[in-house]
């Protein structure tokens, strides 16, 4: 196993596939931690930590409903009416905000491929929280966005949610792994190569 694993490690060297190898690794670390999150959701109900999950995703879809209605009535000028965490608007269309709308399978996703994915812990405690606002602010970016399509575009909004915004929540956590493996893991390897070369 150790002298397959070398040759990999040589042949991936030789023709310069470090690059096409991370990527593939994204979307292997990515396939099975969402068939693994299914699988915890549907199969197993969060278990043992059922409670703090249903907790979690109630807190989390109040937020990503109190911030992005705020933002439709104070910033875009929207009339809206509110019913629990359901948005009425004045084409009669609405944007009712679940569990499935609280962002917390992503952030847990985006967590989860840059503690799986090599580089510096200290630099992870960092990066993790900073990636999670920014998976937050996508899904506010999307649910702001499906309320101007409802409003102005209304047949395009079942499309919009399923192969526009939805896809983007990936390109983002894809652009974001991207910056960690070119821009912050690769000063820990640069360090330790160059440590080697002095010594």
């Amino acid at each position: 196993m150790k002298k397959l694993r070398a040759e990999i490690r040589e042949f991936i060297e030789k023709y310069n596939l470090q690059s096409l190898s991370d990527v593939a690794l994204f979307g292997l670390i990515t396939v099975i931690i969402h068939f693994s999150w299914r699988f915890w959701a549907y199969d197993l109900h969060y278990w043992p930590i059922n409670n703090f999950m249903a907790s979690a995703y109630d807190y989390m879809s109040w937020l990503v409903f109190a911030q992005s209605h705020w933002f439709d009535v104070h910033i875009l000028g929207l009339e809206i009416t509110t019913i629990d965490q359901t948005m009425y608007f004045s084409n009669k269309g609405y944007i009712a905000i679940n569990a499935g709308c609280s962002g917390l399978k992503q952030f847990s996703q985006f967590a989860l491929l840059i503690i799986f994915f090599r580089g510096p812990w200290l630099k992870k405690l960092w990066f993790i929280p900073l990636g999670v606002l920014i998976v937050h602010l996508t899904n506010l970016f999307r649910i702001i966005g499906l309320s101007i399509v409802l409003l102005w575009k209304p047949d395009y909004w079942q499309f919009s949610h399923d192969y526009l915004f939805r896809p983007f929540f990936y390109v983002v956590i894809f652009f974001m792994w991207i910056w960690w493996v070119e821009k912050i893991a690769p000063s820990v390897s640069r360090n330790l190569a160059n440590k080697k070369i002095k010594e």
